[in-house]
């Protein structure tokens, strides 16, 4: 052990050798912070002789924990009879609740149910209490309800807005149908888990003195009920240590709080912080640029990466003129990079917006680039760009029934599947294609086989066709503005969990119709068909390809070449409502930790923005970094705290932020709590 123990830098030897009591590890980007941890986990079983049983690790991925697993028994000097507990939260909640889910009066022979059993349950009740919402929207707000242990009764008492009243009546009959039918959702595993916990002290000491040395990995994405159910397992020993970085705190928009990280030591009674400062993957011109950018955060622990490798090349900027120069002069150096042999798995392009992707992937095509898209789907693949094509192709030629069923009722026209079955089957019979039926039919030629309230649905789809098939004839230029205006697709979307990134895709679409047209007056939408068919049916090569990637998707890797590109403002980093600008430039820290020893950071001085050609400014992230000198560059510091925020006060209970001031060295926050509104300094809430 002591040789492994020689292989650690002082920093990582001081973390693995602590035994006792909380301790914080703020392990910065590449400073080896699972080799730490797993050594950290084979010196106390291997080296100090505490029993695997006693032992509990928590990651947030299977992939992780198998990977740790590996690299801990590898390290433990002895073969131990049985491996200790290493898997995620909810692997350890389903654990937990096969033994003890009958102290809620539950038989632990549930069934866990999958996201689309859900969306299909929840669709159910939406439809027997007659709301018309978004399925996502639901789905997620429970999600987000559970994770703040918040139950029906309180949200349905809590609810002010009338779609947030709809949500909490599902949410209500939802519980009761998974109850009733021993059914467990998956944010279930660990809200059941914390409740038998919390109601059963007995239990919970038990619990507690099984698990004396609990570890956790990624701490900084933890949220309000992870953290409150890590406090109870903790309880009796306090022999909790968590990894983290507070600087690659990303994910605010799907629960996580970065306040478990931020306050983790005002939480116990002795807390010992260990910083992991020390990085092994960038060279130093990188890690000063990352420095200097996350330096503006004003919510972070502080600390500074230092370099293992030392000296590198200078981080460069590539200025264009527009997304396909960008795409264009980005391939270019791909290439040259290829033809010197570097391997193409060591090439990554990231950005903020997905829709940033397509003039990307057109470019790498157009230069016959390998290339692979991960964490999302081509730009021509996602579902609300497939949607328009649809309705592009239903106007080229209205008897394609495969397109037509597929925009048929999106936007929802009520339109259900035992009416579009009648109408298919009236149509076979009568020779016709489907939209030639539903024509005559709504004109009266042909029989009505469905309810008035669907005809009526359908002749305004057959107006909505007329109308645009006439304005591609006289105005073929202005269509697009016309097409939304009818079809309303944006609308559609809005309302979904990642309603932001369908309308940006959509735009994107929109834009690029647009200067497609501009290119070519003579443009026919058949001919504007045919070459997106070209560029969305290229094969999808696995190997030896570039990686294209959104930074979310990104954290965790690493890549000898990378590309930044969409460092504009209003692009990285989004600004407007529900903007955390902080977050953004986490985002930022997380995109330039990725590069190894080449990174150039890209930046246009026009790109599509809601669908029209604009001229655009670089990012403040430029300057925040110390790359650029430029006066009209804005450099921020921005609250931790934004409008539409949830948040929790000791007394008022569970409130959301309508409006953030400064106020000396925080915030002044005024907050709803259901109704009753109080202006509150932002440190005597927390958010959730």
């Amino acid at each position: 052990m002591e040789e492994i123990l020689k292989s650690l830098n002082p920093s990582q030897r001081e973390a693995v050798e602590h035994i006792d009591g909380a301790m914080l590890i703020l392990a910065g980007a590449g400073s080896g912070k699972t080799k730490t941890l797993t050594t950290r986990l084979a010196y106390l079983v291997g080296e100090v002789g505490i029993d695997p049983a006693n032992t509990l690790t928590l990651t947030f991925t299977n992939k992780a924990a198998a990977e740790m697993r590996e690299r801990a028994l590898k390290l433990m000097p002895t073969k131990v009879s049985y491996p200790p507990l290493l898997c995620t939260f909810h692997k350890f909640g389903l654990l937990f609740l096969k033994f003890h889910i009958e102290k809620l009066g539950r038989n632990n022979s549930f069934v866990i149910i999958d996201s689309d059993d859900k969306k299909r349950l929840l669709r159910n009740i939406a439809k027997n209490l007659k709301i018309d919402l978004n399925l996502s929207f639901i789905a997620s707000e429970i999600s987000k309800y559970k994770n703040s242990l918040l139950t029906p009764e309180v949200v349905i008492q809590k609810a002010e807005l009338p779609d947030y009243k709809k949500v909490a009546r599902i949410y209500e009959k939802y519980q009761e149908n998974i109850i009733e039918n021993n059914l467990v959702d998956f944010d279930d595993l660990l809200m059941l888990t914390y409740q038998i916990l919390e109601s059963d002290q007995e239990l919970r000491r038990e619990t507690s003195n099984r698990y004396r040395y609990i570890m956790v990995d990624e701490y900084q994405d933890t949220n309000e009920l992870q953290f409150r159910l890590l406090e109870l397992l903790a309880s009796e020993h306090e022999n909790l240590c968590v990894v983290g970085d507070d600087d690659q705190s990303i994910y605010g928009w799907r629960g996580a709080n970065i306040r478990n990280i931020l306050e983790f030591a005002d939480n116990f009674k002795v807390c010992k912080t260990v910083k992991l400062e020390t990085n092994y993957r960038s060279t130093e011109p990188i890690l000063k640029a990352a420095n200097t950018l996350i330096e503006h955060n004003s919510t972070r622990l502080g600390k500074r990466l230092v370099s293992h490798k030392g000296e590198g090349p200078d981080v460069k900027l590539l200025h264009s003129l527009d997304e396909s120069m960008e795409a264009k002069a980005i391939a270019h150096q791909i290439k040259e990079l290829l033809e010197k042999g570097c391997d193409p798995d060591e090439i990554a392009v990231l950005y903020r917006i997905n829709a940033l992707s397509r003039s990307l992937e057109e470019g790498f095509s157009k230069e016959g680039l390998n290339f692979k898209l991960i964490g999302g789907m081509r730009f021509y693949e996602r579902a609300e760009v497939k949607d328009i094509i649809s309705y592009f192709r239903v106007l080229a030629n209205p008897h394609d029934d495969f397109s037509l069923l597929r925009i048929i009722n999106k936007p929802k026209r009520g339109i259900g599947k035992a009416s579009i079955e009648k109408l298919q089957k009236a149509a076979f019979d009568t020779h016709l294609s489907l939209y030639e039926y539903i024509r005559q039919s709504v004109e009266g030629t042909q029989p009505v086989v469905i309810s008035k309230k669907v005809a009526a649905a359908l002749k305004q789809l057959v107006e909505d066709i007329n109308i645009l098939q006439e304005e591609i004839k006289n105005n073929f230029g202005n269509f697009i503005n016309l097409f939304e205006e009818r079809i309303k697709l944006k609308d559609h979307y809005a309302g979904m969990v990642d309603g932001f990134d369908r309308i940006m895709n959509i735009d994107e679409f929109y834009g690029y119709f647009r200067d497609a047209v501009g290119k070519n007056p003579d443009l026919t939408l058949d001919e504007f068909l045919n070459d997106i068919s070209l560029q969305s049916d290229q094969d999808q090569i696995e190997e030896d390809a570039i990686t294209i990637m959104s930074i979310h998707a990104a954290k965790g890797l690493e890549f000898e070449h990378l590309f930044v590109i969409g460092m504009e403002e209003e692009f990285f980093p989004l600004l407007g409502e529900g903007c955390n600008m902080e977050e953004e430039r986490r985002l930022g820290y997380v995109a330039i930790t990725r590069a190894k020893s080449d990174l150039t950071l890209c930046y246009v001085d026009s790109r599509f923005y809601k669908g029209r050609r604009k001229m655009i400014d670089k990012s403040r992230f430029l300057g925040e970094a110390g790359l650029i000198q430029d006066a009209s560059l804005k450099i921020t510091k921005q609250a931790a705290f934004k409008k539409g925020d949830l948040v929790k006060h000791k007394i008022f209970g569970i409130g959301r932020v309508q409006a953030a001031n400064k106020s000396g060295k925080e915030y002044k926050l005024l907050i709803n709590f259901g109704g009753n509104k109080k202006e509150i300094l932002s440190s005597f809430v927390q958010a959730i």
